[in-house]
C-alpha cells in the first residue's frame, strides 16, 4: 500500500485537489461557500473544473498506460491482457451503471425538492409565522389605546397618587396582557410604572417620542429591541405625558422567524442555481468515480501482473526445457507466497535434471572414452613387446660389428626409441588406468584431513608458493572415497603450482600464492581453489572442452588427468566449476552430502 501511495504521489495530490474544488463549486453555488455567489465566480469555478477533470484523466490515462506497459505487455501473455480487459470492465460497468442512477436520483430528488406543492408549502410557513409575529404586534397598538383611554378617564381618581397609578397600571398589565405599561415625560423620564425595579426600564428611541409629539395616535415602534413588541402614545387630559407600553414576544418565535427567513431565502437559491449544482454534483461524483475506477484498475494489474507472471515464467522456462536447455531458470520475482514456493521447487527441479542430464552425459562420456581407451591401450601395448625383444636382438648382434664411430651412433639411436618407447607405455598406462577407474568406496571422511595431507606433500614441490589454507572448522565430513577424492585435490592443486610456474618463466616479479577455501553450507560442501598462474584467459570460448578426455594445453600432457578428476567429482555427487579471473584462475567444487 504505501509503495503504491508513493507511486501515485502526484495522482493522489491532484484528485484531492480537483475533489476539493468540486465541493466548493457545489457549496457556492448553494451559497454556504466562502467564495461569493456570483456569475463570474460560478464561471471560474466551472471552468477550473473542466481543466483539473481533464488533467486528472490524462494523468490517470498515462498511469494505466504505463502500467499495462510494465506489467502486462513485457510479459506477452494473452490470458493477463484478457483478464486484465474482463476485471477493467466488471468494474467499469458497474460504476457507470451507479454513477448514471446515482445522478438520476439526485436530479430527480433536486426536482421534487423544488415541486410546487413544496414550494407553496414553504412559503405559506413563512407567512404564517411573518403574520403572527405581525399580529402580535398589532396588537399592542389597539391595547395601548385602551389602557390610554382608561387612563384619561381616571385622570381625578389617580391624582398623581403612585400608589393609584401603579395599582391601576397593574391592573391594566393583566387585563390587556401587556408585560409592562409606563408613563413618562416628554424627556423619556419614568414617572409611573408597573416595573418593580426601575433599573431595568429601557426609554424608547427618540424618534418614536418626536412622532407622537403632536400627534394624537398610538405609534408602534418597528424598531424595538430584539422579542420586544412596543408602542408609544401621547396622553391627552395629561400635560406632556406619554403611555409606553412594552409586550415580550416568545424568543423561540423570533428565532424560528430568523431560521424561516434564512430557509426560504436558501430555497430560492438553490433553485435558481439548480442546474449549477446538478453541474458540479455530477463533477464530484465523476471524480470520485474515475479515481476509483483507477485504484480498482491499478489493483487488478498488479493483482495480476504478480499472478501471471509467475504463470509466464514457469511457461517459458518448461518451453525452453523442452528444448533442451537446462540453463533456464524461473526469475525470483515477489508474488503470493505459493507461488514463490512454486518457483523454488521448479527452479530445484530444474537443477536436478541438469545435474542428472551432466551426470548421464558425464557417465556415457566417460564410458565411451574407457572403451576406447581400454582398445588403445590393448592394440599399441600388443606391439610394443615385440618391438622391444627386436631392439635388443639388434643392439647384441650389430653392435660389436660396428666401428666405434657407428656403434656410439648405434646406441644412441637405440637408446631414443627406447625411450619413445617408455613413453608410449606410460601412455598406455594412463589409457589403462583410466579405462580401469575403480568403483569409489564411500566412507566418511573429513575433508579437511585430506585436504591439508595434499597441501603439505606439494610443498615440497615447490617451497617458493604460498598456499594459504581457509577453514571455518577442523572437521567437514562427506560420504566418499578417500584415495579418489585425494586424487582430486592433488591433481588440481598441482596444475595450479604448474601454472604458477609457467607464468614465472615470463614474470618472476609477483607473489606466488594459492588459496584453498573450504566451507560447508547446510547439505553442501564447497571447496574453492584460486592461484594467480597463467589461468583460463586462452580458453574463454573453449573452457567447457578442458574437462574433455585427451584435452590438454600442456606440451607434454594426455588430457586424461581432469578428465578423471571430473569423474570422480561426478562419482561423488558433486560438480566442478572452472572460472577465469583477472590474474589466474579458480576452481569451484560443490557437493552435494
Amino acid at each position: 500500500m504505501y509503495e503504491f501511495i508513493k507511486k501515485n504521489i502526484y495522482l493522489i495530490i491532484l484528485f484531492i485537489i480537483t475533489l476539493s474544488i468540486g465541493f466548493l463549486t457545489f457549496l457556492t453555488f448553494i451559497d454556504k461557500g466562502f467564495i461569493e455567489l456570483t456569475d463570474q465566480n460560478l464561471q471560474i469555478l466551472l471552468v477550473l473544473n473542466i481543466f483539473l477533470l481533464v488533467t486528472l484523466f490524462i494523468f490517470i490515462f498515462i498511469e494505466i498506460r504505463s502500467a499495462i506497459k510494465n506489467d502486462i505487455d513485457k510479459d506477452g501473455l494473452k490470458a493477463n491482457k484478457k483478464y486484465i480487459t474482463y476485471f477493467g470492465l466488471f468494474t467499469l460497468i458497474p460504476s457507470l451503471l451507479i454513477s448514471i442512477f446515482s445522478l438520476f436520483l439526485f436530479s430527480f430528488a433536486l426536482e421534487k425538492y423544488f415541486d410546487k406543492k413544496v414550494t407553496t408549502v414553504v412559503n405559506n410557513s413563512y407567512e404564517l409565522a411573518r403574520n403572527y409575529v405581525e399580529e402580535i404586534r398589532n396588537k399592542i397598538q389597539s391595547d395601548i389605546v385602551l389602557i390610554a383611554f382608561d387612563t384619561n378617564k381616571s385622570k381625578k381618581f389617580l391624582n398623581d397618587n403612585p400608589n393609584e397609578y401603579r395599582r391601576f397600571l397593574n391592573t391594566q398589565k393583566l387585563i390587556r396582557k401587556v408585560d409592562e405599561v409606563h408613563i413618562i415625560d416628554i424627556n423619556k423620564k419614568l414617572l409611573f410604572t408597573t416595573l418593580n425595579n426601575d433599573q431595568s426600564y429601557i426609554p424608547p428611541v427618540d424618534r418614536a417620542l418626536n412622532l407622537v409629539l403632536e400627534d394624537d395616535r398610538p405609534l408602534k415602534i418597528i424598531n424595538a429591541p430584539e422579542n420586544i413588541s412596543a408602542a408609544i402614545m401621547r396622553l391627552q387630559n395629561f400635560e406632556d405625558r406619554f403611555l409606553y407600553v412594552v409586550k415580550y414576544l416568545d424568543k423561540n418565535i423570533s428565532r424560528y422567524l430568523t431560521e424561516s427567513q434564512e430557509a426560504i431565502n436558501f430555497y430560492y437559491t438553490v433553485e435558481e442555481k439548480s442546474t449549477g449544482i446538478k453541474i458540479s454534483f455530477a463533477i464530484i461524483y465523476i471524480i470520485v468515480v474515475s479515481v476509483l475506477l483507477f485504484v480498482s484498475i491499478s489493483i487488478a494489474i498488479r493483482f495480476s501482473s504478480r499472478f501471471f507472471r509467475s504463470i509466464n515464467n514457469l511457461i517459458l522456462a518448461s518451453s525452453s526445457i523442452g528444448k533442451g536447455n537446462f540453463d533456464a531458470k524461473v526469475p525470483e520475482v515477489k508474488t503470493d507466497k505459493d507461488l514463490e514456493t512454486l518457483n523454488k521447487n521448479f527452479n530445484l527441479m530444474i537443477d536436478r535434471l541438469k545435474t542428472q542430464q551432466e551426470k548421464l552425459i558425464i557417465n556415457e562420456r566417460h564410458e565411451a572414452w574407457e572403451s576406447l581407451a581400454r582398445k588403445l591401450a590393448h592394440e599399441i601395448k600388443n606391439p610394443l613387446t615385440p618391438i622391444q625383444l627386436t631392439i635388443d636382438r639388434l643392439k647384441n648382434k650389430y653392435s660389436t660389428k660396428l666401428n666405434q664411430d657407428n656403434s656410439e651412433n648405434f646406441k644412441e639411436n637405440l637408446k631414443i626409441i627406447n625411450y619413445q618407447i617408455k613413453q608410449i607405455e606410460k601412455l598406455v598406462n594412463e589409457f589403462s588406468d583410466f579405462a580401469r577407474m575403480p568403483k569409489p568406496i564411500f566412507r566418511q571422511n573429513n575433508i579437511i584431513d585430506i585436504m591439508e595431507d595434499n597441501i603439505k606433500l606439494l610443498n615440497e614441490l615447490d617451497k617458493t608458493i604460498e598456499i594459504n589454507f581457509v577453514k571455518k572448522s577442523q572437521q567437514i565430513l562427506l560420504q566418499s572415497d578417500k584415495e579418489q577424492i585425494s586424487r582430486v585435490f592433488l591433481n588440481l592443486i598441482k596444475n595450479s603450482i604448474e601454472s604458477i610456474n609457467q607464468r614465472s618463466q615470463n614474470d618472476s616479479n609477483f607473489n606466488k600464492k594459492i588459496t584453498i577455501e573450504v566451507n560447508e553450507d547446510n547439505s553442501h560442501i564447497n571447496v574453492i581453489i584460486k592461484d594467480n598462474g597463467v589461468g583460463f584467459s586462452n580458453l574463454k570460448e573453449s573452457i567447457k572442452n578442458i574437462l574433455n578426455p585427451y584435452f590438454t594445453t600442456k606440451k607434454n600432457g594426455t588430457g586424461l588427468g581432469l578428465s578423471i578428476v571430473n569423474k570422480i567429482v561426478n562419482d561423488h555427487n558433486g560438480n566442478i566449476e572452472f572460472m577465469p579471473v583477472e590474474y589466474g584462475a579458480k576452481i569451484k567444487i560443490n557437493f552435494v552430502k
